[in-house]
């Protein structure tokens, strides 16, 4: 009888600045020792083994993405396709869906990606030290994706900013008034910007994003329509940059996996095995919508589960020595792109822009690319993670 289970432990210490600075020893010594915990500082029930976090995310109507209690909705200033389910979610969902399938992508958008690729790699400067997450990472995945949504006018900075802006909103756990201050600002900026697109793509109906839920047959409110653009740019820039930045930092770190990957042309392995080492997307809230137990423990309705797929990626159970950057391991089972109804719909995109285009050229432009001091390196983020800066050596 679920009544007569205890309760998850709860823990008291465990804060958002530790997680946000180093979680991945937090989540190694919860695999083994509590992998449901209640973390007061969070607001929620962390999970951390990989069975338990597909076991949610595969089952929408027991684990339900409308949590009231995410700061996503102040954030967005919305009610995102993100925290819908069932018809409604895949309503949303499937309205600018076309931009991101893999037809679209072949038939639209690939000699683009590879045109804008050509144009980013080749600003570089050849013999010198750069910051190649500033200098490129953030850079081209914010102009890929202005096209892709429609608002190519809106310029790299303001791509970036605007995603990193969101993000932090979404991803503010403490309830920490400064962020929701600035995802206000940028909710205001993002609204006047798509206003001004509104007749241009009426009357030129392409394959962007933005055309194709204004000119549908029986389009979404506009409101959503805005929510949903708002909704790819805050992970459609954050997710391949931070993927891009990490691999890159994994093949500089492991020099004869890098002359490996090279000499097999196997970009796409280092691609996926970058993404399972450290996850763009950290983590995710589900509220509990019945009684319900994991590992003996009582979950009860209303409580808020959070999903660590950052963990997950990192499980003992499924990967030898998790930790290490490995792109020849022999299997791969990540949850990187998550699973279930809201698995990533820019997947395809990332697989495609980073490892099919991006990693390729990058690395035959600079063969011989170093990373003079790993230890400068800084990464950062619970709920989004990734480097925030990676001088290398372009040769």
């Amino acid at each position: 009888m679920l009544g007569q289970l205890d309760f998850a432990p709860l823990d008291e210490a465990i804060t958002i600045d530790a997680l946000t600075l180093d979680p991945y020893p937090i989540y190694k010594r919860l695999r083994a020792e509590a992998p449901v915990l209640r973390v007061k500082s969070v607001g929620r029930t962390l999970l951390t083994k990989a069975a338990d976090t597909k076991h949610v995310k595969d089952n929408p109507a027991l684990f339900s993405s409308n949590d009231p209690k995410t700061p996503m909705q102040p954030a967005f200033r919305a009610h995102t396709l993100m925290r819908k389910d069932g018809p409604e979610h895949v309503s949303e969902r499937m309205a600018m869906n076309a931009s991101f399938m893999p037809k679209a992508i072949k038939e639209h958008w690939g000699p683009l990606y590879e045109r804008l690729a050509e144009d980013y790699i080749g600003r570089l400067p050849r013999g010198e030290t750069v910051d190649i997450f500033k200098a490129l990472c953030g850079p081209i995945a914010a102009r890929i994706l202005a096209h892709i949504l429609g608002i190519p006018e809106a310029t790299d900075e303001e791509m970036q900013r605007w995603s990193q802006t969101l993000m932090d909103g979404a991803g503010n756990f403490g309830w920490r008034p400064e962020p929701f201050a600035r995802t206000d600002v940028a909710n205001d900026e993002m609204d006047r910007h798509f206003d001004a697109m509104v007749e241009r793509h009426r009357a030129e109906r392409g394959p962007s994003a933005f055309a194709i839920m204004l000119n549908a047959e029986r389009p979404i409110p506009m409101s959503q329509i805005y929510s949903n653009i708002k909704i790819a740019i805050g992970g459609g820039i954050n997710e391949p940059r931070d993927a891009l930045a990490t691999i890159i930092f994994g093949l500089l770190t492991e020099p004869e996996q890098f002359e490996e990957v090279k000499r097999q042309g196997a970009w796409s392995a280092a691609f996926e095995e970058g993404v399972r080492w450290v996850a763009p997307i950290q983590a995710s809230s589900r509220l509990v919508t019945e009684d319900t137990e994991i590992r003996g423990y009582r979950i009860p309705k209303g409580d808020t589960v959070m999903t660590i797929q950052a963990s997950a990626n990192h499980d003992e159970e499924l990967f030898e020595h998790p930790e290490r950057y490995d792109v020849f391991r022999a299997k791969n089972p990540h949850q990187a792109f998550g699973s279930g109804p809201h698995h990533c719909a820019g997947a395809h995109i990332a697989r495609r822009t980073v490892g099919q285009i991006i990693l390729p050229l990058l690395f035959e432009r600079f063969p011989n690319m170093t990373l003079p001091d790993p230890d400068v390196v800084q990464w950062r983020g619970f709920g989004f993670r990734g480097p925030i800066n990676l001088p290398v050596r372009l040769a």
